[in-house]
């Protein structure tokens, strides 16, 4: 697992509502429209294994150095505590006319299927940010979640109402489990009612 800043939990996780995730054939990979913030460490580890993402990507896009642009930044929520952004392409075909470089006509990212095909974790090269959405970060860095109204309203939403309510830990428990580690997840499903909790981690 990648090296990552320890991170905490915003008690509005420990909330439950009536909210779902979204299916790929549903939201097509709308979140992706504006691309994504990499830490310059997850840029290295790209590029380094560009050979292995290069089959998943255009052939106009075999070129590492066509992947990212703009300027590096600040951020102090990553490891290496800069960011360099993923570069943007026009797509009329894409929700918002635009699209991460490094998402495919199918809809998927290129990062993630070529960490599968290589018989990897599928966010071994996914970057921070794009693992993190639509969870968001206070300004402390805790994990939090937006309000529910906002985000169901939001046309691209990664969420869909749900028949009934549910934790919202047990909604986004691949990602928390990633981010937390073994003990900050324990010491999650210690906070929860027995109700609340999600599946054992028995497999971690």
């Amino acid at each position: 697992m990648r090296l990552m800043v320890e991170f905490t939990l915003h008690s509005r996780l420990l909330q439950s509502e009536p909210m779902r995730r979204c299916r790929l054939s549903e939201c097509r990979a709308a979140c992706c429209l504006y691309g994504v913030w990499l830490d310059l460490a997850e840029w290295e580890e790209i590029r380094f294994h560009a050979p292995l993402i290069i089959p998943h990507m255009p052939m106009d896009l075999n070129d590492p150095h066509g992947w990212v642009e703009g300027e590096i930044e600040d951020d102090p929520f990553v490891p290496s505590g800069r960011v360099i952004h993923s570069r943007v392409l026009p797509d009329a075909s894409h929700y918002g006319g635009t699209a991460c470089v490094f998402l495919r006509d199918d809809h998927k990212c290129a990062l993630q299927v070529a960490a599968e095909q290589a018989g990897l974790h599928p966010w071994r090269f996914k970057p921070f940010y794009c693992i993190l959405h639509p969870l968001d970060l206070t300004e402390e860095g805790q994990i939090t979640l937006d309000e529910r109204d906002a985000l169901l309203e939001e046309a691209g939403s990664c969420l869909r109402p749900a028949e009934s309510a549910q934790p919202l830990a047990k909604v986004f428990e691949e990602e928390l489990r990633y981010f937390l580690g073994r003990q900050g997840w324990q010491s999650l499903q210690a906070n929860l009612c027995p109700t609340d909790k999600p599946s054992p981690s028995a497999d971690w």
